[in-house]
């Protein structure tokens, strides 16, 4: 492999020592994508087509070359040329390809199935602005466009592109390609993005706000335009529709290039829905057998439902996709004829009006459709997929048993250890060696060391470094000035009621109290939040400003900054989260149980030796059962009793708010004097009376049992021996949450292509 100083010299006639940064960044882009082309594609007869409308990739130079297997020679490379790697690394821009864990899953899938050598690769959208970027002012988010697409960038273009009709016009696409690298592969994958040529960002004007009805020049400006009214509707119906159908045309030419003469279809291709957003593939797939290559619409129903899986991430009603009828005229009409045409196949077959796609309201469930028309249906976590199969997808358990399997959502160590943790990479080399990158199931012999002295003063010694690195960070980046001696406790997460950011704020509200009254904790305190709310969702935007005012009240009040801080990361993405991870002691997983599918961030604080605070939701169970309920710190109550609670409509917030003087105390002080002049007193009383009058995710029901649980385990850190053992345990077991582990899984037992 030739030396990136040699490319240098070769492209540049210049010396490695003769480049700016930002010219050396632009090289060792050109270098990997070089390095990069002579891979080959990753083949095998069955191609799986993994669809998605969000891929959270984060910048792709330093996981590329770990993957490569050159990230240490680079790295002395530069360094021996008086350049740092970091530095380099900060002028990438960051893809700004999704919003959340749904995203970051998707991209840690898409890494694992380029390192199991599996012919799979991500479908999605080239959102040229993104989600938005993040800036607060007056304590409150404000969404500004994230322009992240360079003249020198990770896409490749291609002379691919295709026709999609809607029912006015008919748009052209164009496809440009990430390659994909697997750790140490050979071969390589791609990442599929579609977009048109006719985008226009004079479309924006004040903030993130454009005309929605110019479809032709907006369509892939932004991930999830803003829905609160019925143009942001239809232009989520129109970019959902050009997403699937470009997949669909690309997965049929490339099917016919490889021999099928498409009744066998389902041998060459499997399409993975990730989420509802994809869901309009399943029509598409059947009008393309029927209309364009005269397959009879029996056949191509079974066809398709022979080579689709669902992937179901929410147990929100509210989150799976319903569109009105008339929404779908206006944009497909073509393919409403199709969806009539399956949702009368299954009025033929079940009687049930819970099961049937188009309901009495007109409107067409997304999700309802893809678990008819589709061979396999999983949920993401064993706590999510019982809740699916015994609740909130109950009628079609009992239609499709067969159809239901679990798969536990996992991560990428590659970029969630070995690159954002490098102390602890290595020092996990030093005592077992680097077997758990390929398995990551060695990393249980770490548990040799659990009673080790010297291994906990060692984690130690690695925390307190990471914590350096990151207050260096934040001080550069964002400007906060992090305690480095502080106890880190870390919430990060796309904010939402069900999350309980909101539950995180009042504790932080009680603690302020408590030190105000001279009950002083033995150490400081720093909690850190970090996500986004949607810019249509108003209490959420409400929670960011009472964190945002928290902030500046407490963190200027001498008499409390000395024992706590509060900090909420402006414009959270996955470099901050790749700082933020390894310094944090405690993990914030206290989303409302049987309401979180997953999480993945739990995998990753677990995984870099942050201990996990949270309710037995999500993987949190599983956790839990891994490293062993002693080592984690759980409270709350369980699904099974929040189930009912919703059922018999059991909890009235404002009954404990009246019969707890502490949960009161905490309440009012949302609408305190000093909180009043820091704030916009619309939004604080606007949260006050969703806490007292509805708090439809039960803030208060867990609120005593939480704060009994947060000072316990801060009380536990005081015994770094005893916390350090449940730190080896931790890591030693986090093992299973590799993606790789979830992609062989889907391999075995749904997609069947060859790795």
């Amino acid at each position: 492999m030739m030396k990136f100083s040699t490319f240098v010299k070769n492209e540049t006639n210049k010396s490695l020592e003769q480049l700016s940064d930002k010219e050396t960044y632009i090289q060792l882009l050109n270098y990997v994508k070089t390095l990069s082309a002579d891979k080959p594609k990753n083949t095998g007869k069955r191609k799986v087509y993994y669809i998605s409308a969000e891929f959270l990739i984060g910048k792709l130079l330093s996981n590329n070359l770990i993957n490569l297997g050159v990230y240490q020679d680079i790295k002395t490379e530069l360094e021996s040329a008086g350049k740092s790697l970091s530095h380099i690394e900060d002028i990438e821009p960051e893809p700004s390809l999704g919003n959340g864990g749904l995203g970051r899953l998707a991209s840690c899938f898409i890494d694992s199935m380029s390192t199991l050598g599996l012919n799979a690769e991500g479908v999605g959208l080239n959102y040229h602005y993104g989600l938005f970027k993040q800036v607060f002012k007056k304590n409150e988010q404000h969404a500004e466009p994230n322009d992240w697409i360079e003249d020198n960038s990770w896409l490749i273009p291609t002379d691919i592109s295709y026709e999609v009709p809607f029912k006015k016009f008919t748009l052209t696409s164009k496809l440009d390609r990430i390659d994909i690298l697997g750790y140490k592969k050979d071969t390589k994958n791609y990442l599929n993005l579609f977009d048109i040529k006719s985008v226009n960002s004079k479309l924006i004007k004040k903030g993130i706000e454009f005309d929605k009805t110019a479809i032709e020049e907006n369509l892939t400006l932004f991930l999830y335009p803003d829905d609160s009214d019925k143009n942001g509707e239809l232009l989520r119906i129109y970019q959902q529709y050009f997403m699937v159908s470009n997949a669909a045309q690309l997965l049929i030419d490339e099917a016919i290039a490889s021999g099928s003469n498409l009744h066998d279809l389902a041998d060459y291709a499997y399409v993975q829905i990730n989420d509802t957003h994809p869901s309009m593939v399943i029509p598409e797939l059947i009008r393309l057998l029927t209309e364009k290559h005269q397959i009879k619409f029996a056949e191509a129903v079974e066809i398709v439902r022979n080579m689709v899986g669902y992937t179901n991430h929410t147990i929100l009603a509210e989150a799976l996709e319903k569109w009105p009828l008339d929404y779908l005229d206006e944009v497909v009409p073509h393919l409403v004829v199709i969806i009539k045409k399956l949702d009368e196949l299954v009025h033929a077959e079940y009687q049930d009006p819970a099961v049937q796609i188009i309901d009495k309201q007109k409107r067409v469930h997304m999700a309802y459709m893809d678990i008819h028309f589709s061979n396999s249906v999983n949920g993401v976590a064993a706590l999510h997929t019982e809740i699916l199969k015994n609740s909130e997808l109950k009628a079609f358990y009992a239609l499709y048993p067969e159809k239901f399997n679990n798969k536990t959502n996992g991560i990428t160590f590659r970029r969630w250890l070995e690159f954002s943790n490098q102390p602890l990479a290595a020092y996990i080399k030093e005592l077992i060696g680097d077997e758990y990158l390929h398995d990551a199931t060695k990393l249980e012999k770490l548990l040799a060391f659990k009673d080790d002295k010297k291994v906990h003063q060692q984690l130690a010694k690695i925390k307190f470094e990471n914590k350096l690195a990151l207050k260096t960070y934040l001080k550069e980046n964002k400007g906060i000035e992090l305690d480095e001696n502080s106890i880190i406790d870390t919430q990060i997460k796309r904010f939402h009621e069900y999350k309980r950011q909101q539950m995180n704020a009042l504790y932080v509200i009680h603690k302020y109290l408590e030190i105000k009254a001279g009950k002083l904790p033995k150490r400081k305190i720093t909690v850190i939040f970090g996500g986004k709310a949607a810019p249509a969702y108003v209490i959420a935007q409400d929670i960011i400003h009472l964190i945002l005012c928290l902030s500046e009240l407490i963190n200027n009040d001498p008499k409390v900054n000395k024992y706590l801080n509060v900090h909420l990361v402006e414009n959270y993405n996955v470099s901050v989260a790749e700082k933020l991870i390894p310094a944090t002691d405690i993990s914030e997983q206290i989303s409302l149980a049987s309401k979180e599918a997953s999480g993945t961030g739990n995998m990753k604080f677990m995984l870099n030796g942050a201990l996990t605070l949270g309710t037995m939701d999500g993987a949190n169970v599983e956790i839990a059962e891994l490293a062993g309920a002693e080592n984690i710190y759980t409270f709350g109550k369980d699904s099974e009793s929040i189930i009912k609670l919703y059922e018999t409509s059991g909890y009235v917030s404002k009954e404990y708010y009246e019969n707890d003087k502490d949960i009161k105390r905490t309440v009012d002080f949302i609408l305190n004097p000093a909180m009043v002049k820091l704030g916009n007193k619309t939004r604080l009383e606007r949260l006050y009376n969703e806490l007292l009058n509805k708090d439809w995710f039960m803030t208060l029901i867990d609120f005593n049992a939480y704060v009994e649980a947060k000072e316990q385990i801060l009380a536990d850190y005081e015994d770094q021996d005893s916390w350090n053992e449940k730190v080896v345990h931790n890591i030693a077991k986090a093992g299973f949450f590799s993606s790789d582990r979830t992609i062989a899984q889907y391999n075995a037992d749904i997609w069947h292509c060859e790795g």
